[in-house]
């Protein structure tokens, strides 16, 4: 177990930190609240649970040096940033252009938990930004004499579990906030056009290369 975590004082700071960056608004949370919002509580839940798996994915692709790759070849991260960018421009399009979404209810349109689950983790996984940035913290905890790959690895399962609940509480105070937005239907249709704005932007975001984290 010593050789898959650092020693005490080091992953205590390596929590603390994680904490701080779980808590802080970023994309990922924009686009839990939004999902919340549009589609109710269970579409946000399932989108944390998505996004966790991406994000993890992304840890483990930077733990075996593909963040090394994007860093030596921009075509290749541009690729992948882009195909991210253009999916959130494309669920922006979608909400934008959806008459029925009521965010008083959970889920206004029967929409399969698989493709739910598919939109938040193409989202996560082609935002190659998630792997650099994994790539630059997670080494920072890394003890001396230890199996780096392994206690990379586990960091990663750390933080993507960290993240998660964080992610679930902000679901959760979306999903309290819901009936504010529903008791007009010019409130509905605010909040669909805020959605989708918040969707078209995120991607412009990402498309711009602007600093983006996992969260």
């Amino acid at each position: 177990m010593n050789s898959l975590l650092p020693p005490w004082p080091l992953l205590s700071v390596f929590l603390l930190a994680t904490l701080v960056v779980a808590v802080t608004p970023g994309p990922g949370v924009v686009y839990i609240i939004t999902r919340t919002l549009t589609h109710g509580e269970r579409v946000g839940l399932i989108s944390v649970a998505s996004m966790a798996v991406g994000n993890f994915a992304n840890a483990l692709a930077a733990s075996l040096g593909l963040a090394a790759l994007f860093a030596i070849s921009p075509l290749a991260f541009s690729i992948v940033k882009y195909v991210g960018a253009l999916y959130l421009i494309f669920l922006g399009i979608q909400t934008w252009r959806n008459h029925k979404t009521d965010v008083s209810s959970a889920v206004p349109e029967q929409v399969s938990i698989a493709h739910l689950f598919r939109d938040a983790l193409i989202v996560s996984l082609f935002n190659p930004k998630i792997t650099i940035f994994f790539a630059a913290f997670l080494p920072q905890f890394i003890s001396a004499g230890s199996r780096p790959i392994a206690q990379s690895v586990t960091l990663g399962a750390l933080f993507v579990l960290i993240a998660g609940v964080t992610d679930s509480a902000y679901a959760l105070a979306a999903k309290a906030l819901a009936p504010m937005f529903s008791r007009t239907g010019g409130a509905l249709t605010l909040g669909r056009y805020f959605a989708a704005g918040a969707l078209i932007g995120l991607g412009i975001f990402a498309a711009m290369g602007g600093p983006y984290g996992p969260k």
